[in-house]
Formats: structure tokens, C-alpha cells, sequence
């Protein structure tokens, strides 16, 4: 990765179970993201990366899992948002080439970001191997995940090319949506959310309070 930007501080969840459907893998989590979800349980890695559970640099974390390659069976990209990481499609590259063989790789996405999904998919030596898109609540709400303005307008079709790239690329893919409490995530979401996972498969997880981006979410409860 000459050139890339390797100092960032990084958490590495050193194995995972249930990250990667089907394989034991190493979990990276990328700090930053455009997004303000207030139920978000990753709240250093959008906010104060240097508190982040374990930070490590990122060559750091690439060294612990070359060392641990034997037992992986891949590695997951998630955040935060890693689509914001300038240097993801040369990370991805040293990932899936580094040793015999290199390893898969999964990301994890919000989805607001199509161009980037596109870069990646164009190379295969980029193209991810699984991918993983957030599907948080109608795409015409996404506004309440931001501090407004314009830059709201655009996510709605953004959501719905990313997930025609990713429903069209080929690769291993799913949908994800989590059960918000209090109605937050209700039917007018789901039947708004739809049309972007179509046929693939969409799955939904409760919601679990703890160390969220909003501290007054850790008091509700499901």
C-alpha cells in the first residue's frame, strides 16, 4: 500500500463468529461517518477515534492478521462508514493479494456512497467478496441522520444505486435493518425499504441498548 495512509487509528476485533456469514474472520471497524444515527453502538469510532475499545493502528492491525491467517477465513471491513477511507480500495487490494492466498473480504456499508461501491467493483482485485448494506429507516428519513440541509436531498438515490450495484455485481450480499424501538422503525419504513433489497436477502435484528450515539437510547428498550 505505498502511499496510502496507514497512521489511521483503527479498532480490530481479532476474531468474530458472526461478522462473516459462514467464516471466522478478523473485523476491522474504519473510524468516521457521514451519518448521526443515534442509536449507533459504535460511538468513538464517529466521534473520538483516539477512545475507540482497543485502537490500534492500521499496519498494526494488518500485521496481527497476517499472523493469524491460518485460523481466518476473512476479514470484514466495517466502521464507522469505510467507504469514507480514501485509501479502502488499496486496503482491499493488500487484504485479498497479501500471502497464499490472500483473503476475502467483506464490507460493510450505509450505502450513501455509490461512486466509491463502483470504483471497488470495477477491479478484482477491489471487488469485495461479500457486502453488507444498511438499510436504517425510509430513504425520505434519512434527513434525520444528518444535520440537514442539502446534502440530505441526495441520499435517497444514492440508497437505491448502491443497492442496484450490489444487487446486479454478483458478489454474496444481504440487507440488514434493525427493529428500532418506540416505532421508530415501523411498516411505512419496510414498504419504503423494499424496493432496494428486492430479492435479496434482508435481514432484521433487535435492537440492543448500549454505549450508543445518543446516550438517551441506552434507556430504551425494545
Amino acid at each position: 500500500m505505498q502511499g496510502s495512509q496507514l497512521n489511521i487509528l483503527v479498532s480490530l476485533r481479532k476474531t468474530s463468529l458472526v461478522d462473516y456469514p459462514g467464516k471466522i474472520a478478523a473485523v476491522i471497524f474504519i473510524p468516521g461517518c457521514n451519518l448521526r444515527c443515534p442509536w449507533c453502538q459504535n460511538r468513538e469510532l464517529v466521534l473520538d477515534t483516539e477512545k475507540a475499545p482497543g485502537a490500534i493502528f492500521l499496519e498494526e492491525a494488518l500485521e496481527q492478521i497476517e499472523k493469524r491467517r491460518n485460523v481466518l477465513g476473512g476479514v470484514v471491513l466495517s466502521g464507522g462508514e469505510p467507504t469514507l477511507y480514501r485509501d479502502l480500495p488499496d486496503l482491499i487490494r493488500r487484504i485479498k493479494t497479501q500471502g497464499k492466498p490472500g483473503l476475502p473480504v467483506k464490507l460493510d456499508t450505509n450505502g450513501t456512497f455509490p461512486a466509491v461501491l463502483e470504483e471497488l467493483l470495477s477491479r478484482p482485485d477491489t471487488r469485495p467478496d461479500y457486502i453488507a448494506m444498511d438499510l436504517k429507516i425510509a430513504p425520505s428519513r434519512y434527513a434525520v441522520l444528518l444535520s440537514g440541509g442539502a446534502a440530505a436531498a441526495a441520499l435517497a438515490p444514492a440508497l437505491q444505486k448502491s443497492a442496484a450495484l450490489i444487487r446486479s455485481s454478483g458478489i454474496a450480499h444481504e440487507f440488514r435493518s434493525l427493529i428500532l424501538p418506540g416505532g421508530f422503525f415501523g411498516p411505512a419504513d419496510r414498504e419504503a425499504l423494499a424496493p432496494l433489497a428486492a430479492d435479496s436477502p434482508w435481514n432484521f435484528r433487535p435492537f440492543r441498548p448500549g454505549n450508543c450515539l445518543d446516550p438517551a437510547w441506552d434507556d430504551t428498550f425494545p
